[in-house]
């Protein structure tokens, strides 16, 4: 095993998680372009067929799995099911991700805990499902999808942002606990992509339509990078062995920015965004 090359892709399995849409299907494209043969997994049957199709081109094995992230019996049984298509499992990429925006007062307990059953217990559930499959492969990936919320915490994100740098914690010890084995641990930052999760998003009760509308319109405003763009930047951070991938130019400054000003990078931000 000789870590100093790019990480070659043909003939290996990934396993990706909300593969029916945004990053997930465009990883789930890219990577079967490379010769990695998939194990996709999302709850939602329709999109997910879809991606199935839009992969099956190039000649690689691919398996469709329908699995809620926040069901931990079916996330335990998953890798005896994968396995009956897919002997071995080299790549783990934990993408599927929901938001919830709304002030920490006003979001149900209820409402944060189903985000953070899916935004991290769901990582930690794929993750110690699959770990022993990683290790049994000479050369293994396990990529956790965290966000530019997981660097920068801006407010009404509590639910969110806490999830995500849940899920940067968790990555970066693991990654030291597995220090010098056969599996490497990369963490992956996007910025702002055009994915569905803000129109998915749910929003605290009393929020007027007014209001939905307003933050899905600033949404999308921020959510700009395509997702087949975002997802060649993940590839080839993988390529080249990163344990750090940041998504886009936005992620990139909000993490000099979190750095040089750690209590004060709210201001620093809006006195870039102006200029």
């Amino acid at each position: 095993m000789n870590h100093a090359k790019p990480y070659d892709f043909k003939g290996r399995t990934a396993v990706i998680t909300g593969a029916a849409s945004g990053i997930g299907r465009a990883l789930a494209i890219a990577l079967a372009a490379r010769g990695a043969h998939l194990a996709l997994v999302d709850r939602n049957e329709a999109q997910l067929a879809q991606t199935v199709r839009f992969a099956s081109g190039s000649g690689v094995r691919i398996s469709s799995h329908l699995v809620d992230l926040a069901d931990a019996s079916s996330i335990a049984a998953l890798p005896a099911i994968v396995s009956e298509t897919h002997p071995d499992v080299d790549i783990v990429v934990n993408n599927a991700g929901v938001a919830l925006g709304g002030l920490f007062e006003q979001v149900e307990p209820r409402d944060f805990d189903w985000l953070f059953d899916i935004n991290f217990w769901g990582v930690v559930r794929m993750t110690r499902a699959f770990l022993p499959k990683l290790r049994k492969s000479d050369d293994a990936v396990l990529a956790n999808v965290s966000s530019i919320f997981g660097i920068i915490a801006p407010p009404a994100q509590t639910a969110y942002s806490a999830s995500k740098f849940a899920v940067r914690g968790f990555s970066q010890s693991l990654r030291a606990e597995l220090s010098g084995t056969n599996v490497a641990v990369t963490v992956i930052y996007p910025g702002g992509v055009a994915t569905s999760i803000a129109a998915t998003a749910r929003e605290p009760m009393g929020t007027t339509p007014e209001q939905r509308e307003r933050n899905k319109r600033l949404w999308q405003k921020m959510l700009r990078m395509p997702p087949e763009e975002a997802a060649a930047i993940i590839v080839r951070g993988i390529e080249r062995r990163r344990a750090r991938i940041l998504v886009g130019n936005d992620a990139k400054i909000a993490a000099i920015a979190e750095r040089c000003a750690p209590v004060s990078y709210g201001r620093l931000l809006r006195l870039l965004n102006r200029r």
